[in-house]
């Protein structure tokens, strides 16, 4: 295969994805996104790829070179729909909702009063999250009706998009942890816990411990439907454990990091994806 990698930051992933789609003897164009340019009125300037993986950790960039490479009518993984539908919280959590796949109590309001009155109907702690983001930022934890009414205030004043529209959540009580798995092709092959040792939210870059996760059925049987309903071909799911309702899904990953998942589980995911693009290509 001829494997074009666009991406904006050379991370340990993006490094890994090319040394063993290499290892596997398959050519690999790296394409650094602030170098590209696509003009529509001119040919193409790359030529027979036969699959691009998006690895750019801007969703802005990560979604405008995938709706130009599939333009140009390359497999593109993941693709932009998919991953309009993981990285706009509210989409994410409406599809997962229409097929009745349990995630938190969440609430969407339109106006800081109504976020307040609905805060209330959760209950305290509730958790104010952007429509978009990730790597937990500006993710924050409301202990009661005056401190979420600051976070709503300084949501009002930063330049993020959705900035007018509230994400609210109930705080799910689970173990100090939660679950990360991945979806590649039509498996569900690794995933880990995230402890959280310093911080109450799980995100690995801001502190949280990866350890092995043995994935059970009814948890691979959830991430694939998960897949099934958002789409695309190598996604992080991230699930909490709640011990009345079981599994909720909490996010979608369409540009998911692994590198944490690799070092604990010793598990070579970039080997494996490659593997799953061969026979999905063959097909």
């Amino acid at each position: 295969m001829i494997v074009g990698v666009t991406y904006d930051l050379l991370r340990w992933e993006e490094r890994n994805l090319i040394q063993e789609a290499t290892k596997l003897g398959h050519k690999v164009i790296p394409i650094y996104t602030k170098d590209f340019y696509h003009l529509f009125s001119e040919d193409n300037q790359f030529q027979n790829l036969d699959v691009v993986l998006q690895r750019n950790t801007s969703h802005q960039r990560a979604l405008s070179t995938s709706l130009i490479f599939e333009t140009l009518g390359y497999n593109v993984i993941n693709d932009s729909r998919t991953l309009i539908n993981c990285e706009n919280k509210l989409i994410t959590t409406a599809i997962l909702s229409r097929h009745n796949i349990k995630v938190p109590k969440t609430a969407i309001a339109f106006s800081k009063d109504k976020a307040l009155e609905v805060a209330s109907k959760l209950g305290y702690p509730a958790v104010i999250k952007p429509i978009e983001g990730s790597w937990g930022r500006m993710v924050a934890k409301a202990v009661d009706e005056d401190t979420l009414r600051s976070f709503l205030e300084y949501q009002d004043y930063t330049s993020v998009g959705f900035k007018n529209v509230y994400y609210i959540q109930e705080f799910v009580r689970k173990p100090d942890r939660d679950i990360r798995i991945f979806v590649i092709g039509d498996e569900a092959p690794v995933g880990i816990y995230r402890v959280n040792t310093k911080n109450w939210r799980t995100n690995t870059a801001l502190g949280a411990i990866a350890e092995p996760l043995k994935i059970d059925d009814e948890l691979k049987d959830l991430a694939l439907k998960v897949k099934e309903v958002i789409g695309g071909f190598f996604l992080g799911i991230d699930i909490f454990e709640d011990k009345e309702r079981g599994y909720l899904v909490d996010e979608v990953n369409g540009v998911p990091e692994f590198k944490n998942t690799v070092r604990v589980n010793q598990f070579n995911l970039s080997e494996y994806l490659i593997r799953k693009i061969e026979e999905w290509i063959r097909k």
